[in-house]
């Protein structure tokens, strides 16, 4: 058919690519059956809109295609995980009402990350102790429970001070952080967390000895995903009053420059945690490719207006 770009590989690379990608869609199927059991536990923290069949659908395959060498069961802790942190948002964003009740719902959530046991009818709290649960069966879940709360604080910290800017933004449209503040505050977009998480649930001893670099290296990563999100969500954001890169005196070609320089530090980065821990290394790679390239069509929320 004229127009059609002509095949680069042969019938049988062809064959060979796409059933492995139909493997990795099985993964995402499991995990969107296994949200979508969640969402029936915990309706009130998943409102449709913003959280339909799609939303789940898309978190199942992001997390199938970032890490196609696990098993379904491998991958549930990062896709509770994930899904998780869209509840958390969803609360902070659009249920709270105030700096007392915002900072209320960080704190629950630290204590029950460290173990506490979570108040009658908090149902972030109980989702939350489900996957920490989960975890403490895994053997590496012992040394590390500090470093897990750690990364549950650093979110919920994020969150109230970028509800705090969105306040002071609703009072008077000046008042907004710098771009570099504003980065610097990516912790809320939650995926240091679910990282963490997952690689708890799943590395073997020599990859948990490099827990801090590998934590670090995910920060950086994290960065990245905050900016490409911005670029995609920008005209919802506007409408729904939350804080976008864009709004901070750059441009969509500023944020493109800065991150294609974050990835080409990542990528240095990434090399050289290769040669410890490999699979990680090439997770945090696959997370920025497939993130990236999402973000270039969609993004995860449904349309709401909050």
């Amino acid at each position: 058919m004229r127009g059609m770009p002509v095949p680069t590989t042969t019938v049988a690379d062809g064959l060979a690519a796409a059933a492995e990608e139909g493997r990795i869609c099985v993964l995402a199927a499991r995990g969107h059956r296994d949200l979508q059991q969640c969402v029936s536990v915990y309706p009130t923290l998943f409102p449709s809109p913003p959280v339909d069949g799609a939303m789940l659908g898309a978190l199942a395959l992001s997390t199938a295609f970032i890490a196609p060498w696990c098993t379904a069961e491998q991958l549930r802790i990062a896709n509770r995980a994930s899904l998780w942190v869209t509840a958390e948002d969803w609360m902070v964003d659009s249920v709270a009402t105030s700096l007392d009740s915002v900072k209320t719902i960080a704190s629950a959530c630290v204590a029950v990350a460290g173990g506490a046991t979570p108040a009658a009818g908090d149902a972030l709290g109980r989702f939350l102790a489900e996957i920490r649960d989960e975890l403490a069966a895994a053997p590496a879940f012992a040394g590390a429970r500090s470093l897990w709360r750690d990364e549950v604080d650093r979110m919920l910290t994020a969150e109230v001070v970028e509800w705090q800017w969105r306040a002071a933004r609703a009072a008077d449209d000046r008042q907004l952080p710098t771009f570099v503040e504003y980065l610097d505050n990516a912790d809320n977009y939650g995926a240091s967390f679910v990282n963490v998480s997952h690689w708890l649930a799943t590395a073997d001893e020599e990859t948990l000895g490099h827990l801090p670099e590998l934590t670090a290296a995910s920060r950086e990563v994290q960065k990245i995903l905050r900016l490409v999100n911005d670029m995609a969500s920008y005209e919802r954001d506007l409408k729904t009053g939350d804080l976008n890169a864009l709004m901070l005196g750059v441009d969509r070609d500023e944020i493109n420059r800065h991150v294609a320089e974050r990835i080409d530090a990542c990528r240095a980065l990434l090399q050289e945690l290769e040669s410890t821990c490999a699979r990680e290394a090439r997770y945090l790679a696959r997370e920025v490719g497939f993130t990236s390239g999402f973000y270039r069509g969609t993004d995860y929320w449904g349309t709401v207006e909050r």
